[in-house]
């Protein structure tokens, strides 16, 4: 991309540093507004105390806030879900009442600003102009005709699934949202193509490079008017994964053993005070954010490393374990994983469009004015 697409993408672009969500909670007069105004939708029976159920909306919010996917539809977000829901119970199906609801908020909230300010989320308003200058510019032309031949098979594939794999081959650096995102397909992409190419003109085969150009082409610009009509908010994130957030915390006792204690408070223990190996994943996912690991069911590549590590210490084999053995495990499987990050180290980068789940979620998270006002309506 050229230096004047990148100064235009500069210009359109907010960082979530979680400077925001600080400010709100140290702010003592301006939280205790917000937690009542909160409080006040969640009470429903208006009895001045909220019940498991009208807590529901408030972990749904927060789940959204962390990037989970909808309660019910994965194990292992279901179990953070439980976990934020434990937090403001301690466990109970008891009512909670307007101060704690207050602490846990903070305590949440914060956590949520202290992972944003170590892995900041930029947030993209994508208008068209990105794309339409890629369009034009020079180095075009070259690198879809390396799409063209390294994803489309020229005498099997349609010109419409050439069209389409191409334009999943563009990315927020082009100016494109992300184009697997189902409100981006139903939205943008399909209508797109439907309105550029006729039907005959999607199933034809064995298409020519300068007729896959001049379709592409077509199909691109409108996008770009498209997104000129009705810009796309994304969420944008990266990160890399090393090693060294694990090599800090086994480095500094003190903070490994802290970590450890915390995470150990709730695991059940036998009458002997022994713990029992299956809780190892657990422990491990409470210490995650400590050692700057992604939690347990958020990145497929570190879920396998995970499950070498604990196949390495027989993890599932149920054993009993004195609780200064469990701590040994604890740091011989980070120790395991560290080793693996370091010489293989994890990228990950994410793009969302900021649609209805992040819009709940603004309720909880300070979100900056473009991301609240100008998501793409239904």
């Amino acid at each position: 991309m050229d230096s004047r697409n990148n100064n235009n993408q500069q210009q359109q672009q907010q960082v979530l540093d979680g400077s925001d969500i600080v400010e709100l909670v140290e702010n003592e007069k301006v939280f205790d507004k917000f937690v009542e105004q909160k409080f006040q939708q969640l009470d429903q029976d208006e009895d001045g105390k909220l019940s498991v159920k009208e807590l529901q909306p408030a972990v749904a919010d927060i789940g959204a806030a962390l990037g989970l996917p909808a309660q019910g539809t994965s194990p292992d977000s279901d179990h953070i879900y439980s976990e934020v829901l434990n937090e403001f119970t301690h466990g109970s199906q008891g009512k909670v009442s307007k101060t704690e609801f207050k602490e846990v908020l903070s305590d949440i909230l914060l956590g949520m600003a202290a992972g944003l300010k170590r892995d900041p989320i930029v947030i993209l308003r994508m208008d068209g102009e990105d794309l339409s200058e890629f369009v034009h510019s020079p180095g075009y032309e070259s690198e879809i005709i390396s799409v063209y031949f390294s994803a489309c098979d020229a005498k099997e594939a349609s010109l419409g699934d050439c069209v389409v794999k191409a334009l999943q081959s563009l990315s927020v650096d082009h100016g494109m949202p992300p184009s697997n995102d189902p409100w981006v397909i139903s939205n943008i992409v399909e209508p797109v193509v439907d309105s550029c190419l006729s039907e005959e003109e999607k199933r034809e085969k064995g298409v020519s490079q300068e007729r896959f150009l001049e379709a592409f082409k077509r199909v691109v610009e409108q996008v770009a008017q498209r997104l000129n009509e009705q810009p796309v908010i994304v969420a944008h994130s990266e990160n890399t994964f090393d090693g060294s957030g694990v090599r800090r915390l086994l480095s500094n006792k003190f903070e490994f053993d802290k970590a450890l204690n915390v995470a150990m408070e709730i695991i059940p223990k036998d009458r002997h005070g022994k713990v029992s190996k299956e809780y190892l994943r657990a422990v491990l996912d409470t210490v995650a954010p400590s050692a700057t690991l992604p939690p347990i069911g958020a990145v497929s590549q570190m879920d396998n490393m995970i499950m070498e590590a604990l196949k390495m210490v027989n993890g599932d084999d149920g054993k009993m374990l004195k609780e200064e053995e469990f701590k040994k495990t604890m740091a011989e499987i980070l120790g395991s994983i560290m080793l693996q990050l370091e010489g293989s180290p994890i990228s990950v980068s994410s793009n969302s469009v900021v649609h209805e789940p992040l819009a709940a979620a603004s309720s909880l998270l300070p979100l900056p004015p473009s991301a609240e006002t100008e998501e793409p309506s239904t």
